[in-house]
């Protein structure tokens, strides 16, 4: 397996070179440029002083030049420098927020993943009872609710009526004169609320996957042989059934990573949380090239990663695309 998955790392190499080259062509032929928005909002800038700006940012050179370069440059993991007024290097920026993006993200990946694998088993077990027309209502309700509108709810009810939680900023204003546990639950506080609301989507989505595959594993013939055998029925559902239906729940899971640094953006926008989601939406606003190919960057590592660790998910509990991945290294 450790040959299969480095052979499986080289070959992201080539696939990561063709979405960034398909990615800087596609924001460069948006309308505009990182100009526009300086010389737009200043009276006395002319057409001259936005020449320099355009020559000063290396705009006046062919996109393939440009790519050449940038692409030269993040082979030493240099994604460059911003276009905004403050002309930081894109990795601090992203370094700064990425912890902030990450801990909501896990947060609610967990919660999703704690919640929805119980519910979804339990709903296929007792599938036509009452707890499962219930949590077929409950899940599809929230589902179908748009996370924004939840989240403003939560804002008015749970801030604004009843006082409990903040409703935005990651930290209060008294923050810095707290001591370290009160610290740690002024954070709590903030990221309770967002961190739940996101969640909800997810949790809904992945306990209907896993209920449905439970429900088709359910009927298999291996599984009435197993019982014929006089395995006790926990054994039968959670080793047997639980297994083979978590395989699909497997790719739902992999597919998830690139969220957990680009997924966040309606939250962290609702909620005014300074992560990765808001940084990159006022990147693509501010025409700000280097920090969006920056973002898509990561975005793309994220997704090939995250397949990655789905096919070694699938050899990990179907032991048939474990052998399979033998024959493929053997060969």
């Amino acid at each position: 397996m450790l040959k299969y998955t480095i052979k499986r790392l080289i070959m992201m190499i080539p696939t990561l070179i063709g979405i960034t080259l398909v990615s800087f062509c596609v924001i460069h032929l948006a309308p505009g440029d990182p100009t526009d928005l300086v010389t737009s909002l200043n009276p006395q800038a002319n057409l001259a002083a936005k020449k320099k700006l355009i020559e000063i940012y290396g705009l006046d050179q062919p996109i393939h030049i440009q790519y050449l370069k940038w692409l030269k440059s993040l082979a030493t993991l240099d994604l460059g420098r911003s276009m905004a007024p403050d002309r930081r290097p894109v990795i601090d920026k992203i370094s700064e927020r990425l912890p902030v993006t990450l801990a909501l993200n896990i947060c609610s990946m967990g919660i999703i993943i704690v919640i929805s694998l119980p519910l979804g088993l339990f709903a296929a077990v007792r599938a036509g009872g009452w707890f499962d027309r219930f949590s077929t209502v409950a899940v599809f309700i929230f589902f179908a609710a748009p996370s924004f509108w939840l989240a403003l709810l939560g804002m008015w009810f749970f801030g604004v009526k009843l006082g409990w939680l903040p409703i935005s900023g990651l930290t209060s204003l008294d923050y810095a004169h707290l001591s370290g546990w009160d610290r740690l639950i002024d954070l709590l506080k903030h990221l309770i609320m967002p961190v739940i609301i996101s969640s909800l989507g997810g949790l809904a989505g992945l306990s209907r996957y896993l209920r449905s595959n439970m429900l088709e594993i359910i009927r298999q013939d291996f599984l009435t042989t197993a019982r014929a055998k006089g395995l006790s029925e926990r054994v039968v559902i959670c080793k047997h059934a639980l297994r083979n239906a978590l395989i699909p729940v497997i790719t739902i899971l992999g597919l998830s990573v690139p969220g957990l640094v680009g997924g966040s953006v309606i939250m962290e926008s609702i909620f005014a949380i300074p992560g990765l989601g808001q940084l990159f939406y006022v990147g693509v606003m501010g025409r700000d090239y280097p920090l969006v190919m920056g973002g898509l960057v990561l975005g793309a590592v994220l997704t090939l990663l995250g397949n990655l660790l789905a096919d070694l998910g699938y050899a990990l509990a179907d032991p048939r695309v474990r052998d399979e991945a033998f024959k493929i290294r053997s060969a």
